[in-house]
């Protein structure tokens, strides 16, 4: 039986963990330091965050602090970043990712992104990411919000094929080909509002689902971006909301179940569509 701890191996060979902590949103402080530190304490082994969010530093802290008062070793731990678009570029790129290390006071990223395919500037910043991979000053390189066509193009020159797509992927917005391609390419799916920011709980559907297996909708749906192969980084603050979105690996979603939530898609997204966004 999988558990918090079970990962995914990714193309190179670095292990993943399947489920993680989302800091989207939360803003540097007290309740982010906590929030970090509780979930490491209660297994979670898996950080996402980003330079956008502005909370490196907390991320950093909460870290830090689980591995003095838990005793977690620094390589257990898997912690994600990513460029923001201003960023984007072979030299700003790396000075992105040397910046986003000093905040977070670590010497090394498990995973660094770039977070938004901007035309004309990704393959520059993917040079700069295969740069920090080779040099081994990252474990693993990836990219977020690409569809299939940005990965082609970018596939075109990339020395380094990614090992993570991190994409807006939830019952209401599979994806299907996309994940079809990501597959193909052994790129790893991962997740990101995965419980499209709370819009999905009162889903009847959903609800009846749950209640057949004394579950929260919630976890009926991380349990489903597991079975679909997806990693996944749900959000949350709350010490009791951490706990119950890590407990998915007691039970197991039917095949019909899985089908009954896959037919809930209808393209809808929550974010921007990353063929028409202006940041």
């Amino acid at each position: 039986m999988q558990n918090l701890q079970s990962t995914t191996t990714l193309n190179n060979g670095v292990e993943m963990p399947w489920l993680g902590l989302g800091v989207f949103k939360v803003e540097e402080g007290q309740e982010l330091v906590n929030a970090v530190k509780t979930a490491i304490t209660h297994g979670y082994r898996s950080i996402d965050t980003a330079t956008v969010y502005g909370n490196e530093v907390g991320v950093g802290q909460g870290i830090r602090k689980a591995i003095e008062e838990e005793g977690v070793a620094r390589e257990d731990l898997f912690v994600t970043s990513k460029v923001w678009n201003s960023e984007l570029g072979y030299e700003k790129t790396i000075e992105a990712y040397e910046e986003s290390l000093t905040k977070l006071g670590l010497d090394y990223l498990d995973l660094y992104l770039i977070h938004w395919p901007v035309e004309g500037k990704y393959k520059d910043a993917w040079r700069a990411l295969e740069k920090l991979y080779k040099d081994g000053r990252v474990k693993a390189i990836g990219v977020s919000n690409f569809h299939i066509h940005h990965l082609k193009d970018l596939l075109t020159d990339a020395e380094i094929k990614p090992m993570v797509n991190q994409i807006e992927y939830h019952p209401r917005l599979t994806q299907k080909d996309l994940q079809v391609f990501c597959e193909q390419q052994n790129i790893q799916i991962e997740a990101w509002s995965p419980l499209m920011q709370g819009q999905l709980l009162d889903n009847d559907d959903l609800k009846n689902i749950a209640a057949k297996y004394e579950k929260s909708v919630a976890q009926v749906i991380l349990r489903w971006d597991l079975q679909n192969g997806v990693v996944t980084i749900p959000k949350s603050t709350k010490e009791h909301r951490i706990v119950e979105n890590a407990n998915v690996f007691d039970f197991v979603l039917t095949t019909e179940d899985m089908e009954r939530i896959n037919r809930l898609n209808q393209n809808h997204r929550v974010g921007p569509d990353p063929d028409n966004f202006d940041f």
